[in-house]
């Protein structure tokens, strides 16, 4: 398996004065400049006393220089740790302790918030905006940061190349990352991956999503999350691609604003924002009487349609996109089946933090509707049913892309294996005769009907989020009774010109128009209405166990 910092390696050589890693509207560094901050960086963990297989924090928004310090780490063969910014200041310094780690690279303005005192194990602190020394334990890490000028350039007294490089390409049973799961603050789930875990994603992109230099890439989900790290970073910058970190909250505005002027050559996303696509460019369209009658009497017509939307829409995202990859959570069946008539260039793939996170994908022009694609090569993918084409079953894993385990949790790591080595997803699915996957559920959501049935939340709620004004749902048991929690969209009813007592009206309806696409035993008994979105994880999941 060829080591993805070989690929680094070589993306840095091939394209030493191509744009690299670059600030939407701010910061650029070129392959050789990123190479040359790296360098700096190491000689400054080496002043440090900083040894292989230490671990180096990173706490910070997406920027060019969060991706330095990442490949800073793993060239220097110590353990990347990325935490969520998102994350609150107590848990920010608990998972810093709690992984251990000797320095913590972070923005200015969320250390000013995280007590240090509680980082025993810190010796320095160092801005992820600038490189500067936030916090040194001891004067010997400043002058370890003062000194990294001077070392370099006696280092490279005739100047440092592409030439001067070489990369650490062994040892791919190692440990090179820790990502926590969450940021609670007992029991953390730091999931352990190894070298050869992320260069096995890294090559299933490259051999499924060539990537050359030139292309650009545009990163909007967090780089602390495996999602986002993995495909919006280093499988990029290991093919030699320009990324473009947006760098603020992507509105829809602000997004199609940037696609505009990047024109990047895949997105990826989460359902959420594309079913936002479909309610507010492609539902209107559709829904028209007149449009609904003309597509049913004239042949063609219906093609004609989806084809100027999908023009639009390519054209509004750059122009230059070849795919839109989703993950996270399943995509609305009515979306879909749009997208596909609209011939979309689209797919859903499935993965998980643990798994680094790929489990399974297709690309676009063979992707099956309503699946998440096929196990990606390297994965064993089993349900745990005695018949996985038509029975439920928890969807099992195994493979060079799984989690060694959790950090310093040989309870955690324990129950999240099968006895014969599978990681147990907690997902349930089938798996059809073709290998594609198709995901029901999470096996802790699910409801048991009075007559025995299980219920999977998330397709009552793909029913209920196609309904005129819903924004998003959470649909739960309560006391066995199946209970529709619903955030509708204020600025839609506004426009309707319905006030409190017209939407108090319209709830009956809805459930009714629910109600007959449900069968008998799953059928909603009580819809309630929340003034606020629910709250969401990074990935843009809803967090359900808030909600029971």
């Amino acid at each position: 398996m060829k080591h993805y910092l070989q690929s680094f390696q070589e993306s840095v050589a091939a394209g030493w004065n191509e744009k690299a890693l670059c600030d939407f509207h701010g910061e650029e560094f070129t392959y050789g400049e990123v190479a040359t901050n790296i360098e700096k960086l190491n000689i400054f963990y080496e002043a440090a006393g900083l040894k292989k297989g230490s671990k180096i924090a990173l706490c910070a928004k997406n920027s060019a220089r969060w991706g330095i310090v990442f490949f800073s780490a793993n060239v220097a063969g110590a353990i990347i740790v990325p935490l969520l910014p998102d994350f609150t200041p107590e848990a920010v310094a608990n998972l810093t302790d709690h992984s251990e780690s000797e320095i913590l690279f972070a923005d200015d303005d969320i250390f000013a918030k995280v007590n240090v005192e509680k980082m025993p194990l810190i010796k320095a602190v160092i801005s992820c905006r600038s490189f500067k020394i936030l916090y040194a334990k001891d004067d010997i890490y400043q002058q370890a940061m003062d000194s990294v000028s001077e070392k370099f350039a006696a280092k490279y007294p005739l100047g440092f190349t592409a030439a001067n490089i070489t990369y650490p390409t062994d040892k791919v049973k190692e440990i090179c990352l820790i990502n926590y799961t969450s940021g609670t603050t007992s029991a953390p789930k730091g999931v352990m991956l190894r070298y050869e875990s992320i260069s096995s994603n890294v090559i299933f992109g490259q051999v499924n999503l060539p990537l050359v230099k030139g292309d650009k890439i545009l990163s909007i989900l967090p780089m602390a999350h495996m999602f986002g790290m993995m495909f919006e970073f280093i499988y990029p910058v290991c093919s030699g691609a320009t990324l473009y970190y947006l760098g603020k909250t992507p509105t829809a505005s602000v997004l199609l604003s940037s696609l505009q002027e990047i024109k990047p050559i895949q997105l990826l996303t989460v359902p959420l924002v594309m079913e936002k696509v479909y309610k507010s460019s492609i539902k209107p369209v559709v829904s028209k009487p007149i449009i609904k009658v003309l597509m049913k009497i004239i042949p063609g017509f219906k093609a004609l349609i989806c084809g100027k939307i999908h023009d639009k829409l390519l054209t509004a995202f750059g122009g230059n996109l070849r795919t839109i990859i989703m993950g996270g959570a399943p995509l609305n069946p009515e979306a879909e089946d749009w997208f596909k008539a609209c011939k979309l260039p689209y797919t859903v793939g499935y993965g998980m933090t643990e798994c680094a996170p790929l489990i399974s994908y297709r690309i676009w022009n063979e992707y099956v509707p309503k699946s998440c694609g096929v196990p990606v090569p390297g994965a064993d993918v089993r349900i745990d049913s005695a018949d996985p084409e038509h029975e439920v079953g928890e969807i099992q894993i195994t493979g060079c892309n799984v989690m060694e385990g959790y950090y310093k949790n040989e309870e955690a790591t324990k129950a999240a294996f099968t006895e014969d080595g599978y990681l147990k997803s907690g997902d349930l699915g089938i798996m059809d005769k073709n290998g594609n996957l198709f995901i029901k559920g999470r096996s802790k959501n699910m409801i048991l009907a009075a007559n025995g049935q299980n219920v999977y939340p998330e397709e009552l709620e793909a029913i209920v989020n196609n309904q005129p004004y819903v924004v998003e749902s959470v649909v739960i048991s309560r006391e066995s009774r199946i209970v529709a929690l619903v955030y509708l969209d204020e600025k839609a009813l506004k426009d309707a010109g319905m006030d409190a007592e017209a939407v108090d009206a319209y709830i009956p309806q809805l459930m009714a128009t629910v109600n007959k696409q449900l069968p008998s035993y799953s059928k909603i008994v009580a819809v309630e209405v929340r003034d606020t979105p629910f709250e969401k994880t990074p990935k843009m999941s809803i967090k359900r166990f808030m909600y029971k």
